[in-house]
């Protein structure tokens, strides 16, 4: 699955055939790609989707897999944040890291 809208549903629940909530979905991942341009992750422009044609080559070549592990709870986060406390903390917590470690990967410390 190279698809980007349908990777990131598959990580947040509704099916590929189930499509009322895409335009939410995109709006969300959109705004998460400009938080990755401002991170320095990707193209030098903001990157967007508008629709399942958009893959993820087309964004990065040779993508890490924390990028889209990051919009996937990302996008959880926006679209359907959980009740329970514990876990909305530990999904935040782990959004932090991966900010924390992209940021890395894109401006590594030379000694």
């Amino acid at each position: 699955m190279d698809s980007i809208l349908e990777s990131v549903k598959k990580q947040i629940g509704p099916s590929a055939s189930y499509t009322v909530f895409e335009p939410d979905l995109i709006m969300h991942i959109n705004s998460i790609f400009f938080v990755l341009n401002e991170l320095g992750v990707g193209p030098e422009e903001p990157y967007s989707i508008t629709d399942s044609e958009q893959k993820w080559d087309d964004f990065m070549p040779n993508i890490p897999e924390a990028v889209k592990t990051y919009m996937g709870i990302k996008t959880r986060l926006y679209f359907d944040p959980p009740t329970n406390s514990a876990l909305l903390n530990a999904l935040q917590e782990q959004v932090k890291e991966l900010e924390w470690r992209l940021n890395v990967y894109v401006d590594p410390v030379k000694d």
